[in-house]
């Protein structure tokens, strides 16, 4: 048989052959292991802590005595305590700030806790958290500014080589930590100079120390920032970002492409909300009647991590070293909001059947809680048993696999099948949580209208939660 016949007989062959559905292949780029973990910690804390919490500015000019740094009853482990009683699943801690205060007795600054009367300049907050942190099953994270107001190097070449030995000192002695924070600002330094950062050596430096480390700055590489300090991701937002040509700081994205990242980005560089719990970053004792209450956190909540960010929390200690009681009360008030308010996931009652719309097949997976099982699917259908008010949803995809989906519709239906409200959406990403005046609602429908390629859903949620939560 000549070749070219050959060909036609398997042509034909493929037509009359029974149809088998294909594996479904991850569409790049997608993230990795560690990136994975980082987005199902949902949320965590920022700690800014510093002489600019005993100096009551938030940017030190590095100038400052380092005997004013005198937390005399600081301890670790009741920050850690009580960021576990709030739900938070770990801590960054600004190790150094732009005023160039070291919180480590670094080898590579004369301006450190070491100088300070704070225990005898024989206190190691760093080696505390990092202690604390183990103890009550947080991660650790370290905030690191390039910026050095007070290091004599910077503006030289010489500086990348001490903020590089001050990284090596932090994760020899401190690790292993979870997430490293790089703030992108860039001022001048006790010289009067600006430093030119070699950005490349220090990821270089971090890869080879700490491979499974998420390193954020405005343009990763592993996480960035989402354009805002308000903690608030774009209604659409793609966990992907093209970063070629850009660096960290005045060479970053807009704000714009930040907060909604690029729908055919080249990396897998999701958006971190970073908002703090009082209006400024430092403790200031005239906030105290300024903290955020539980329900304007839950309203972040809703905006970050239910739009596929995460949420990083500042929770700054005070002049005593700890968390104050104006803040862990509103902690405490945003963890039970969270909890009560998601409890019952109305789609997963036995009584209520899930379909794929398309094939009538049912579904378990999607309502089983499970992010690692999905299904393919256009559409779905969630028939309920009765009417039940419902005013959230929550859908997620399978991130493992990509980001797919580009827009999304959701009707809720009464028994009649009229449609009594419809939702139009982007993105969804790991989460998507959206809400809605109440409706009694007895059928929904999810329907998937565009994607970048054949559409996942992992999950898919219903709640009734306290109307007066709805976002705002």
């Amino acid at each position: 048989m000549s070749m070219r016949k050959i060909w036609t007989f398997l042509l034909m062959a493929s037509f009359l052959m029974p149809a088998v559905a294909q594996q479904v292949q991850p569409l790049p780029p997608v993230p990795s292991a560690p990136q994975v973990a980082w987005h199902n910690m949902e949320y965590y804390w920022f700690t800014h802590f510093g002489p600019n919490t005993f100096t009551d500015k938030e940017w030190g000019h590095g100038d400052e005595p380092e005997d004013i740094f005198n937390p005399t009853q600081l301890d670790c482990r009741q920050w850690a305590r009580t960021a576990k009683a709030a739900g938070a699943k770990g801590i960054i801690i600004t190790a150094k700030h732009h005023d160039g205060f070291c919180l480590w007795p670094s080898k590579y600054s004369t301006h450190t806790i070491r100088e300070s009367k704070w225990r005898n300049g024989k206190g190691d907050i760093l080696k505390e958290l990092s202690q604390a942190c183990k103890e009550y099953g947080l991660k650790f994270g370290v905030y690191l500014s390039p910026w050095d107001r007070n290091h004599p190097k910077y503006g030289t070449p010489a500086y990348n080589e001490v903020f590089v030995n001050m990284m090596k000192e932090i994760f020899a002695n401190y690790g292993p930590i979870w997430e490293f924070w790089w703030d992108g600002a860039n001022g001048e330094g006790p010289n009067g100079k600006k430093q030119e950062y070699d950005w490349s050596l220090f990821r270089e430096t971090i890869k080879k120390l700490s491979p499974n480390t998420v390193v954020f700055s405005d343009v990763g590489p592993q996480v960035r920032w989402v354009g805002n300090e308000s903690g608030v991701a774009g209604t659409t937002n793609w966990n992907l970002l093209n970063i070629s040509g850009f660096t960290a700081g005045a060479g970053a994205p807009s704000t714009d492409t930040l907060n909604s990242g690029n729908m055919y980005g080249e990396k897998w560089i999701p958006a971190e909300c970073d908002v703090s719990i009082r209006p400024g970053w430092f403790y200031h004792k005239e906030e105290d009647e300024k903290v955020k209450s539980p329900e304007t956190l839950f309203n972040l909540y809703l905006k970050s991590v239910g739009r596929g960010s995460t949420l990083l929390l500042n929770v700054p200690p005070d002049r005593r070293g700890l968390i104050n009681e104006h803040d862990s009360a509103a902690l405490i008030g945003f963890r039970k909001l969270r909890e009560l308010n998601f409890k019952t996931n109305l789609f997963a009652s036995p009584s209520v059947v899930v379909k794929n719309s398309t094939t009538a097949k049912r579904i378990i997976t999607l309502t089983d809680g499970k992010q690692n099982t999905f299904e393919q699917l256009k559409s779905v259908t969630v028939q309920l048993k009765s009417p039940a008010t419902i005013n959230t949803i929550v859908l997620q995809e399978p991130i493992q696999m990509g980001q797919r989906v580009i827009k999304f519709k959701i009707e809720l239906q009464d028994a009649n099948g009229a449609t009594l409200k419809e939702i139009n959406g982007t993105t969804i990403g790991r989460k998507r949580i959206l809400t809605f005046m109440p409706v009694a609602a007895k059928k929904v429908e999810v329907i998937i209208e565009d994607s970048k390629a054949v559409p996942l859903i992992s999950e898919i949620a219903a709640y009734n939660i306290n109307d007066q939560l709805i976002e705002q």
